[in-house]
């Protein structure tokens, strides 16, 4: 079982790619925008401030349209195909998923259903940050993914 907490947090500048893509091609977005997006930092003289994320504006249909990128220190000049965006600040409630990415719905359920118990009302949008670098530690059971949804 997840625990899960209602905090505050500030805005956060962040450099992206966008795509909405079939779920089977996500890996290959996260890869190619994890790629791009620090080559566009390291140009423009910025710093990666915090873990890699994929930011989800809607709920995944037929595809999933995702923003992937990283916290940066200021905002990025478009550069191809990465552009600035900012992740919301205000009231959120996080949880930290321990385990495979294919075992996340799960923690999803018990995130919506944390927030009812609290009365609490999910807005649109939420993100995921990847704590754990699977090229380096390739036992899923351990990968790391701090979810951050907001509430309305």
């Amino acid at each position: 079982m997840t625990t899960f907490t209602l905090e505050t947090i500030a805005p956060q500048h962040t450099a992206v790619l966008r795509a909405d893509v079939p779920m089977a091609e996500l890996p290959a977005v996260f890869d190619r925008a994890f790629h791009a997006v620090m080559r566009a930092v390291a140009a423009q003289g910025l710093t990666v401030t915090g873990p890699p994320f994929g930011f989800y504006p809607r709920m995944p249909t037929a595809t999933v349209e995702v923003a992937a990128g990283f916290p940066v220190s200021a905002p990025v000049a478009p550069d191809g195909d990465v552009t600035a965006m900012e992740l919301p600040g205000g009231r959120v409630i996080t949880g930290i998923h321990i385990g495979s990415y294919d075992e996340m719905a799960r923690t999803y359920r018990e995130l919506t259903e944390w927030a009812a118990s609290q009365g609490l009302q999910l807005a649109e949008g939420m993100w995921e940050s990847y704590l754990t670098d699977p090229s380096v530690q390739p036992d899923p059971a351990t990968w790391r993914t701090l979810i951050t949804w907001p509430v309305a």
